[in-house]
């Protein structure tokens, strides 16, 4: 985050010898079965092309979704699994604060404060990510990530799941690392459908990459990462998940590392319908970009921006590196936030379209991509004041924009 910133119809020819009549009464059913496959076939055809042509969704309005809330520089909305109607803020000045998943509802309580372990010296340092164990109902595991004196800690705490009430004392330090500047340090982390953890990592800060640390597969920067939380491994508190790209080398990646080549990833998400990962990497000088994520790929940074380049005097092949699925210039904004493919109901017309914005432009999207065929249809939905640190997900599906002034927000389409 900056702050202020993709027929064969086939059809089995029989040859029989039989009397002329049979062959003519089975050419006539081969040709029948063949044209209406073939109709069948290009109705299908055409409805696809139609609904993907057709992406058009209706006039929305951006409205409070919890009016009588306010949150101290909120960073990010969640819930668990279990907590039904209980919705989570992380802010970034040290607390997590719950409430009642209610449009009037007027109280917050304190989750968790660790305010007095932070380190927010910078705008981008502090509180800056939540996510909750998929057991979380029956262990009360849930994971933070922070940033201390000492640079990045993801931690583990436990509460009760009935009464949320946290046991500090049950803080375990999953991963821990140093961050050489003040910016760029990610901070979303989430669990995926395979039950890893996920955690991503901006490539250490300062301007352009100097260390080139995205490219380098023996660092953590520039990174989206994928842990095991529920095994260790050679005196570390987590594992390496078997499928994950570098574990078998003798070049001394880090074992973590799921994919790299990225700059500042400002929120991920997990779209199970179609089994894809989603992410928003805050660009450069030039570039904001949407990728599709996939085990062992290289995005780019800082050999490229988006699909500019950047630093052609990089040693890495450039056929090798996996460009955006979509892309935008600083003319429409500056600070890409990560959203959702739309899973609620409220909104029907949004469905299957990834929803996301920027931080600075205030700006919101829909992006329409079904496949990497598809050259996609980006619509803007809003153009707000908002400045739009995160998107969140109810337990129902629908969509909460989180703004970095204070509030939280939802859309609704108009009639």
């Amino acid at each position: 985050m900056k702050k202020m910133k993709k027929w064969l119809l086939l059809v089995p020819l029989v040859l029989v010898a039989c009397s002329r009549v049979d062959e003519m009464q089975e050419s006539s059913q081969t040709e029948a079965s063949v044209s209406q496959s073939e109709v069948s076939s290009s109705e299908n055809a055409e409805s696809k092309t139609t609904t993907e042509k057709e992406f058009e969704p209706a006039s929305v309005e951006v409205v409070e979704a919890y009016p009588n809330l306010m949150f101290e520089e909120p960073l990010y909305y969640t819930t668990t699994n279990d907590q039904d109607n209980t919705a989570f803020v992380v802010e970034r000045t040290g607390k997590i604060r719950y409430f009642e998943n209610k449009m009037d509802t007027k109280e917050t309580i304190t989750f968790i404060d660790l305010s007095s372990k932070i380190n927010m010296e910078g705008n981008e340092m502090g509180l800056l990510g939540l996510a909750f164990h998929p057991d979380f109902d029956q262990n009360g595991y849930f994971f933070v990530n922070y940033t201390s004196n000492d640079g990045t800690v993801i931690a583990r705490f436990e509460a009760d799941p009935e009464t949320l009430e946290v046991k500090m004392e049950t803080e375990s330090t999953v991963l821990t690392f140093p961050q050489p500047y003040a910016n760029h340090n990610g901070g979303h982390l989430a669990f995926g459908p395979d039950g890893y953890l996920y955690i991503g990592v901006g490539d250490g800060g300062g301007s352009g990459d100097p260390e080139g640390n995205a490219q380098d597969l023996n660092e953590l920067y520039g990174k989206l990462l994928r842990i095991d939380v529920d095994q260790s491994n050679n005196g570390q508190a987590y594992g390496i998940p078997a499928d994950n790209p570098f574990t078998a080398n003798t070049d001394d990646y880090r074992e973590e590392i799921y994919a790299y080549g990225l700059r500042n990833p400002w929120r991920f998400s997990f779209d199970t319908e179609k089994d894809r990962l989603w992410l928003a990497d805050v660009g450069e000088n030039t570039i904001e970009e949407i990728d599709w994520i996939e085990n062992g790929l290289n995005y780019g940074w800082n050999l490229k921006e988006g699909t500019n380049e950047f630093n052609p005097a990089g040693t890495v092949n450039p056929t090798e590196l996996r460009d955006p699925i979509f892309e935008y210039d600083h003319a429409e904004g500056q600070s890409i936030t990560g959203g959702y493919v739309y899973p609620g109901k409220e909104n029907p017309s949004l469905t299957g379209s990834y929803i996301y914005g920027d931080f600075v432009s205030g700006k919101v999207w829909a992006l329409w991509k079904p496949d990497e065929a598809t050259e996609g249809k980006n619509v803007e939905l809003a153009d707000t004041d908002l400045m739009i640190s995160s998107f969140g997900v109810t337990q129902d599906g629908e969509l909460v924009i989180v703004d970095f002034n204070g509030k939280l927000y939802t859309v609704e389409e108009k009639d």
